[in-house]
């Protein structure tokens, strides 16, 4: 049987009656006790709350008493310790952020636990289609729009061009952006050279691909990955399958990590349990939005940290019998 905490979900079943003529006992639909979760994402305009508002969407249509609310943050680097201060309950955090915070790099290690993988992101720069530019080298010395300064995706910049040899602030002119939506408008009037993201269906490439200027994505060629991942072992070379963005005709190779949804250390362990059981049914569904496509059990089972899971997903996981 699973157990379910008392808080969270009751049943009541009513007897009819004694008496053999009496109507037969009748369950009285489940009773799902409210619980509010805040949830951190990031700037708009940026992948964390377009992912964020299907995974709510997803995960309250099967289990509406999972109040979660959005809340906008300045991205993965602002995520992590409003997490450990217990001003947020879960939040979505870029992987190279998890990996400085869970090996204590800069910081003291954080305590974080992981509720679920999210997706993996293929990092790259993406170009107007009619100018020249054509590898990274062509985008030494230019403006670079890296992104929003808490988010993960500028840390991941920040790696790749240090295996290369490269300084992101020094090498380029490098752009940080109050809100990740003023990306693309700075590369399609000039302003910026090339802005730097990742993701399927990432919104500052999409809004590149769609305009009238078209987009050419750039990506470190296959030298350059080696030489980035033999300095930067955590990170994996990571596919931007064929046909994410208009005009994307071939898979792109890059480098990336896993991004996941990370909870509190004192998040409850019922609650983990909900959520791991709603994202599960969210996967059966086969149904879900497109930006929840990687987000499995499976997936997450492969690329959590040892010793990461948080006990309640681990415990949905066992009474499930999918943790083999």
């Amino acid at each position: 049987m699973v157990r379910t905490s008392p808080l969270l979900q009751r049943r009541t079943f009513v007897a009819g009656g004694a008496l053999a003529w009496a109507a037969p006992a009748r369950a009285e639909p489940v009773r799902t006790e409210i619980v509010k979760i805040r949830l951190g994402t990031a700037t708009p305009g940026g992948g964390f709350p377009v992912y964020g508002a299907a995974f709510v969407a997803s995960v309250q249509g099967v289990d509406p008493g999972l109040e979660i609310e959005q809340i906008n943050t300045k991205g993965s680097t602002e995520n992590v310790p409003m997490l450990e201060e217990g001003r947020l309950d879960i939040a979505l955090v870029q992987g190279e952020v998890v990996h400085e915070a869970l090996s204590g790099i800069g910081r003291p290690p954080a305590d974080l636990k992981v509720v679920t993988a999210m997706y993996a992101t293929a990092g790259m720069f993406v170009v107007r289609a009619d100018l020249a530019y054509r590898s990274i080298a062509d985008l030494k010395g230019k403006p670079i729009a890296w992104g929003a300064r808490g988010s993960g995706l500028v840390i991941l910049g920040r790696y790749a061009m240090d295996g290369l040899g490269l300084d992101a602030a020094r090498d380029f002119q490098p752009i940080y952006l109050e809100r990740a939506g003023d990306g693309p408008s700075m590369v399609l009037d000039g302003r910026a050279a090339a802005l730097w993201g990742g993701g399927a269906g990432w919104p500052g490439f999409m809004t590149v691909a769609t305009s009238d200027k078209g987009a050419r994505f750039i990506a470190p060629s296959n030298d350059e990955i080696v030489r980035i991942l033999a300095k930067h072992s955590f990170l994996k070379r990571v596919i931007q399958p064929a046909h994410s963005f208009p005009g994307q005709d071939d898979d792109i190779v890059s480098v990336g990590s896993w991004s996941f949804v990370m909870a509190r250390p004192s998040l409850d362990e019922s609650i983990a349990w909900r959520l791991a059981k709603a994202v599960h049914a969210v996967e059966k569904a086969g149904h879900r939005p497109a930006q929840l496509a990687e987000t499995t059990l499976a997936n997450t089972l492969a690329v959590t940290p040892a010793g990461r899971l948080h006990p309640g997903v681990a415990r949905y996981l066992r009474e499930a019998g999918l943790d083999k």
